[in-house]
């Protein structure tokens, strides 16, 4: 396919910036894999690299993480995969295999890894280069569009299972209802949790009835009532025993030291630049545990995957489909908060 072209979502800058452009089809080199993309998901990271939120964000980059496809060529080398399989791709386009967290086995933390769609071209496009090591055979059962979803529920799965600990009867909160949150809330279900409750905003109207398809017990809506205080009521008085923040602004934080109990859990997944500006001693006189999650690994990927191909998580209430060239429609229902997450088929419909 040297010659070859196809079409891509490439980022030169925020808005207007970011176009449908003709480029050149990839050429799988030694040890890398081509794949035609089925399906990928529109994170809530690529909305804000179009907003322009992202300012070390340089282009031009095809956007996107969230992947699966069928493979099409393999490079020399590659043995692990067929032409024709379906399967998704981790995130990490590149890592350095020599740093201590990587020879431990702890990729996610490379301090130079590369990511899909920031330092490396991603899947919004008809083609993406992978490699054997981070792709992952897709269950008979799932269609490439959830497949696609598999990342942002290894987030959920890394931040639930793999950081926190939940336990039967636990009151668990989750703070924000966008697609991470979401996720989190069905793995929370599937942990057995006692009571599950969500905190979001008015303006997250259909995203909170959307939680309770999860499996939310509780919505509150946080600029309509004292939150924490409905938190602290629904028990015994003492608080949430696991705190997701799924939101990261200083706000949100603050909240979870509050509603927090004494030798609970806060596990804080969404991200928040902007100085806390608040005493942390809630978090030493309650000796609770602020924990931060971040990404996955390749154990992650397969549990995910099974718990879709057994039906044990069930995507299908998140997803909205739309073709690559309606991508701009996608992006402005999630910015509009109308969906929770923009599915793309850059090669139209497939199964």
């Amino acid at each position: 396919m040297s010659n070859a072209t196809m079409h891509g979502l490439v980022y030169r800058g925020p808005r207007e910036r970011t176009q449908i452009e003709e480029v050149a089809v990839p050429s799988p080199a030694a040890g890398q894999v081509l794949m035609k993309v089925g399906a990928v998901g529109v994170c809530g990271t690529d909305i804000h690299v179009w907003q322009g939120d992202n300012h070390q964000m340089e282009g031009p980059r095809i956007l996107g993480h969230e992947f699966a496809g069928e493979v099409v060529a393999l490079g020399a080398g590659v043995s692990e995969f067929r032409v024709g399989e379906r399967v998704v791709s981790e995130t990490a386009s590149w890592v350095c295999g020599v740093c201590p967290y990587c020879r431990a086995g702890q990729y996610n933390v490379c301090p130079t890894r590369k990511g899909f769609g920031f330092g490396a071209d991603g899947a919004m496009a008809n083609y993406v280069l992978s490699r054997p090591a981070i792709l992952h055979r897709i269950p008979d059962r799932v269609s490439m569009a959830h497949a696609s979803m598999t990342e942002p529920g290894c987030v959920a799965y890394n931040a639930i299972f793999e950081k926190s600990r939940p336990r039967p009867a636990d009151h668990a909160v989750v703070l924000g209802p966008g697609p991470i949150g979401l996720m989190c809330i069905a793995m929370l279900r599937i942990a057995g949790v006692g009571r599950i409750s969500v905190i979001g905003l008015r303006r997250d109207g259909h995203r909170l009835e959307l939680a309770k398809t999860m499996g939310a017990d509780d919505v509150l809506v946080a600029d309509e009532m004292d939150a924490v205080k409905a938190v602290i009521d629904a028990g015994d008085g003492f608080g949430a025993h696991l705190v997701v923040d799924a939101v990261g602004v200083s706000k949100t934080l603050d909240q979870s030291l509050d509603m927090v109990r004494p030798n609970g859990q806060i596990t804080k997944i969404g991200w928040g630049p902007a100085p806390v500006g608040f005493s942390l001693d809630r978090l030493i006189i309650k000796a609770a545990t602020l924990q931060g999650s971040f990404s996955h690994l390749h154990g992650t990927w397969e549990r995910v995957l099974a718990l879709m191909g057994t039906g044990q998580l069930n995507v299908a209430p998140l997803v909205t489909e739309f073709d690559l060239h309606d991508w701009h429609e996608g992006f402005m229902a999630m910015e509009e908060l109308t969906i929770p997450k923009a599915v793309l088929r850059p090669n139209g419909s497939v199964a």
